[in-house]
């Protein structure tokens, strides 16, 4: 039914428990699905400076690639895995892989802070679930 799923991955508790769900889901696909892994980090403003500007885009590479280390291993062993760390805005990242790379199926946390979990989703699942071209399957 799926052969790409796109995990969109923060490292939070929401966004671990959807990379152990889209391993296994990829594994019940016959042939097992692809996993996309995505991994979305602020970009660095350019108005900050030389020197600062490399540490801080120097950190939050470090970060996001730890990240999809620990994305990689929550998804775990024996499925293909592809990884694509980004900097922009993870809504707007995570639909610009899944259109491009033709996904057919999105995975991700929701951490919903706020009033009623903020509705619900957090605001991130919530621009994902409205503007996606394929299923989203969100994780509380």
């Amino acid at each position: 039914m799926f052969t790409h799923i796109l995990l969109a991955y923060d490292g939070f508790e929401p966004s671990q428990r959807a990379a152990a769900l889209a391993g296994a889901l990829a594994r019940e696909q016959r042939p097992p699905a692809l996993v996309r892994v995505v991994v979305a980090v602020d970009p660095v403003s350019a108005n900050l400076g030389g020197p600062n500007f490399r540490q801080l885009a120097s950190e939050r590479t470090l970060k996001g690639q730890d990240l999809l280390l620990e994305a990689r291993g929550r998804v775990g062993d024996g499925l293909d895995v592809h990884e694509e760390l980004l900097f922009g805005p993870p809504a707007a990242e995570i639909l610009s892989v899944a259109d491009v790379r033709g996904c057919d199926l999105i995975v991700m946390g929701a951490r919903g802070q706020g009033g009623l979990r903020s509705l619900l989703f957090g605001s991130q699942a919530q621009k994902v679930l409205g503007q996606a071209r394929c299923p989203v399957l969100v994780v509380p």
